[in-house]
């Protein structure tokens, strides 16, 4: 099963309180370089073991610097029956959409 793909756009407009939980996979400094607000770091090499660390009762966007990392994660995690997405493009597209990072800097 292959999860479905958000864009930066759709992810940016999902708020309140159904917003799903963002879960970064990158590597630690990566996510020192700049993240979405108020996502949760787990890098992709810790995922498995952290998933209880996720609330089972939200849904959960993954994202990678480009998208191919976090996808690889979010297909494992819906075949494991998560309701989970990937961000289309990773914080590339993010940040090519002109949306704020938490601690900006150079996305690499």
């Amino acid at each position: 099963m292959s999860a479905p793909e958000l864009s930066a756009a759709e992810l940016a407009g999902r708020t309140g309180k159904n917003a799903p939980v963002v879960v970064d996979v990158r590597e630690d400094w990566e996510w020192e370089a700049g993240h979405i607000a108020e996502s949760v770091h787990i890098p992709l090499t810790e995922l498995g073991p952290r998933l209880g660390e996720l609330p089972g009762d939200r849904p959960i966007v993954v994202v990678c610097r480009s998208g191919a990392r976090s996808q690889m994660a979010a297909d494992a995690m819906a075949n494991a029956g998560w309701d989970t997405a990937n961000l289309a493009g990773g914080l590339l597209a993010w940040h090519a959409a002109g949306l704020p990072l938490e601690s900006p800097g150079h996305v690499a």
